[in-house]
């Protein structure tokens, strides 16, 4: 058994900036069947960098305070105090803070502890191919994120 505060958690960034607080919880405690992180989301702020898809992971976003919008393939979606939403694998997703409050809230991801970058899809617009295409995301040496079209290979670093 393991046990810790979420307090005690260090705060690790995404290379994106898009968020202040998320503490890997999972990291923490060394899962390695389920992840599971802590954020806490200013106004503007989101879980991750866009639209994306894990293909070998599903998510569950519990949110604790306030209320977070998810972009889908569907259109939008507003999670609640004490509500829960959950995307499948290969389910296009981006959650933010669309409020004026925080949003205090838990992401969860089965079956592994840490997805595959190479499972990683996000759907951003393509200069090549002029469409919002899915691109497959790669995590440089250098912590920075590189993105290639899935149609025609082009390739940028965020």
């Amino acid at each position: 058994m393991e046990k810790i505060a979420i307090d005690d958690v260090d705060v690790e960034v995404n290379p994106m900036e898009v968020h202040s607080i998320r503490r890997p919880v999972s990291d923490a405690l060394g899962f390695s069947d389920f992840a599971m992180n802590y954020f806490e989301l200013e106004p503007g702020e989101s879980f991750s960098g866009g639209l994306h898809t894990h293909h070998d992971q599903e998510e569950v976003f519990y949110v604790q305070q306030g209320t977070a919008t998810f972009d889908t393939k569907d259109g939008e979606v507003t999670v609640d105090e004490a509500e829960v939403i959950r995307f499948a694998p290969g389910d296009f997703q981006h959650g933010y803070n669309d409020t004026e409050e925080r949003v205090v809230g838990f992401a969860f991801g089965a079956p592994k502890a840490q997805h595959d970058w190479d499972q990683i899809e996000s759907m951003v617009y393509c200069q090549e191919c002029e469409d919002e295409l899915g691109h497959g995301l790669e995590l440089t040496d250098d912590q920075a994120f590189r993105l290639s079209c899935t149609e025609c290979g082009n390739s940028f670093t965020l």
